[in-house]
């Protein structure tokens, strides 16, 4: 296990602290009422949580990618909904702009993003590309001064809440398949361009979740990410880091279930004595922890590649694959441990099984992932 320096394990106890405090006691109401934290958002980036590995230069921490990785694990113990909201800001709206961004670019948009003035997004999936990015129809037609884009994205994290947006279009009409896509900075407040339904979900119903649409949207030339034409390129780049904070977020789903369970089954007494008492709850509670302890090795590990610049590919879709997969078995026996107050509302377990389902589906599908693992063992025949 990787040893956790001086500096991420108070990152760890102080995002612990705030999640205990800030975000368990309103987890419940904001699921249920489908209601944004917009005070704990505001308090997070207070605390310099929006910013965590960027650079101090541009308002970040310049903690690490483990130490946001680890941000995101504690929130989601409590809340996968703030949680989420914190990793589709962090690797979807800013890492690209970290990564493939001019100074200018860095300096006008990662700066506020990293220092908590306002939260960011991708715009990638579309109702013809979800999976097959390929098939993106959202256009971007040069023009004096810029592009117009037309189009529109869906199931997109914090897109009545954000400011700015890294959108994948179409700039080469006659490129087929992934060839031919750009990725773009578009502000909310550029003409053409507005947030659509608010989506009703089965989980995570605290984050943001909506329609982006664009009907003639200018957007300046200055803010093409990167070169004309690399979008796919840059895209996958993105998800590769995404993928370990969707892996971080099913961990710490999975360990808050667990946390739900372990003082019920010490405490509820069936046949006169404590339900943990029983070899079946011990068995299940076993392959729990250890598959959440595996998990988080899995995570951390590829946290740690992609901090010293080293491949991860392989690994990221490996930890986003296991931990996803874990989340649900550990939610679904959290319930089942817990019994006919597992499946209650006021005992939370149900509202954390609602919310590692995304984690299978975000970021790539656990097909996806096993896809690019099996081409990081084989290679691409």
């Amino acid at each position: 296990m990787i040893q956790l320096t001086e500096e991420q394990r108070l990152i760890k106890d102080t995002v612990r602290e705030f999640a205990l405090k800030e975000v368990e006691p309103i987890a419940r109401k904001i699921d249920k009422l489908s209601e944004f934290p917009y005070e704990t958002i505001k308090k997070m980036g207070e605390l310099n949580l929006l910013g965590i590995p960027w650079p101090q230069k541009y308002g970040g921490a310049e903690a690490g990618e483990l130490s946001y990785i680890i941000a995101v694990e504690e929130l989601a113990r409590v809340c996968g909904s703030t949680s989420i909201t914190l990793a589709a800001h962090t690797s979807l709206g800013s890492f690209p702009i970290y990564a493939f961004g001019t100074e200018e670019q860095k300096k006008k948009y990662l700066t506020p993003l990293a220092s908590g003035k306002y939260l960011g997004g991708m715009g990638l999936t579309e109702p013809e590309a979800g999976s097959d990015a390929g098939a993106t129809r959202t256009t971007a037609v040069k023009t004096n001064g810029g592009y117009i884009i037309n189009g529109s994205k869906i199931f997109i994290t914090n897109a009545s809440v954000g400011k700015s947006f890294i959108v994948l279009a179409k700039t080469d009409m006659k490129a087929k398949g992934s060839y031919g896509l750009s990725t773009f900075i578009v502000e909310s407040s550029f003409k053409g361009f507005k947030s659509g339904k608010k989506e009703d979900k089965l989980g995570l119903r605290g984050s943001d979740t909506c329609e982006l649409i664009f009907e003639d949207c200018f957007v300046p030339e200055e803010n093409i990410l990167g070169k004309e034409g690399d979008g796919f390129k840059s895209l996958m780049k993105t998800l590769d880091g995404g993928r370990i904070s969707i892996g971080a977020l099913a961990l710490g789903i999975a360990q808050g279930a667990l946390d739900k369970v372990i003082p019920y089954v010490r405490e509820r007494q069936q046949f006169g004595k404590p339900i943990g008492s029983f070899q079946a709850i011990q068995m299940m509670v076993a392959d729990m922890a250890t598959e959440i302890e595996a998990s988080r090795h899995l995570i951390y590990h590829a946290a740690h590649l992609m901090e010293e610049g080293k491949p991860f590919s392989k690994e990221s879709a490996m930890a986003k694959l296991f931990a996803s997969e874990t989340a649900m078995r550990v939610t679904k026996n959290a319930i089942q441990a817990l019994g006919g107050y597992g499946y209650m509302n006021e005992y939370q377990v149900e509202r954390y099984y609602r919310d590692a389902k995304l984690t299978e589906i975000g970021e790539g599908t656990s097909e996806v992932q096993r896809i690019v693992i099996a081409r990081g063992i084989i290679g691409k025949l």
